[in-house]
């Protein structure tokens, strides 16, 4: 991935442009809340929008792209399909559902959001066929390890472009990363900030005050040269503007080791192998 400015874009293996900078919508409410944080986004250089029917804010999302004054060609829309929707028909009608709420002609990436154990792989069946008939530019995944990959890998037909996960230098994953790399799968970071649990890291204050940057600035840069598309939720402008002033400095390949050395294998969500007893818990289905 080569890094430029805010307008780069990492290649997915179907010759897709994905920009590796994006704005995260997780949690924004849906409403005015949203437009305003896509607005401050598009107007600050982003070009790459996420997010999920679990998240409850598709109309929003499509009124921002609809009254921005970007146009909608100019902006990559990623949504995903909840893991209660996976068996074959009912994936295809969440993404009729997801479309009609986001008020667009095509999707530029829909993701597999969590991989039901029982019907992740009838879920891939039917984006393969929205992907042929073009309605989708590319298909992809979240929260899978190899051996979910794997699985649909072994299918034959298309491989998944892109696998979300949680990345953080808490949680880096390296194996499964190389996994990606090897098979021609975009990597993609979500909570790159780990929900804020890094900003006290003594290390990476160390490098905010050596790259005269604040420690998010860090992380994301970091994500960028590890080759990992980054989407860092906001709905403050002053914070999505910060994000992306990422790209007038590159971290020594030494001070990256020291970030990768921050490992410890610590989740904020759930780990994909068990992520329905997680839900669970919460009494979400």
């Amino acid at each position: 991935m080569n890094i430029t400015d805010i307008s780069g874009s990492a290649l997915l293996s179907n010759g897709v442009k994905m920009p590796y900078l994006g704005l995260g919508v997780y949690k924004a409410e849906d409403g005015q809340e949203v437009v305003n944080a896509i607005h401050y986004a598009l107007d600050a250089g982003y070009r790459h929008i996420d997010t999920a029917a679990y998240y409850y804010n598709e109309e929003g999302v499509g009124k921002a792209i609809k009254t921005a004054s970007v146009a909608r060609e100019d902006i990559f829309v990623a949504t995903k399909v909840w893991f209660s929707q996976q068996k074959y028909e009912d994936t295809l009608k969440a993404f009729d559902d997801s479309m009609q709420k986001l008020g667009l002609e095509y999707l530029d990436l829909y993701l597999i959001h969590w991989p039901h154990p029982e019907h992740y792989l009838e879920a891939w069946k039917a984006m393969e066929e929205l992907y042929k008939a073009g309605r989708i530019r590319a298909i992809g995944v979240c929260n899978c390890m190899q051996h979910h990959l794997q699985s649909i890998i072994d299918l034959g037909g298309t491989a998944p472009m892109v696998n979300q996960v949680e990345f953080h230098p808490s949680l880096v994953q390296q194996d499964l990363l190389n996994f990606c790399s090897q098979n021609g799968i975009q990597a993609e970071a979500w909570s790159p900030l780990k929900r804020g649990g890094l900003f006290n890291n003594p290390l990476l204050k160390e490098l905010a005050e050596k790259y005269s940057k604040n420690i998010a600035q860090i992380i994301i840069r970091w994500d960028l040269q590890k080759g990992v598309i980054t989407i860092p939720k906001s709905t403050k402008n002053e914070r999505i503007v910060s994000n992306a002033d990422v790209f007038d400095f590159q971290l020594s390949d030494e001070d990256v080791q020291k970030i990768d050395a921050l490992d410890t294998n610590d989740r904020t969500g759930a780990h994909p192998d068990h992520f329905m007893e997680y839900f669970a818990k919460k009494g979400v289905k």
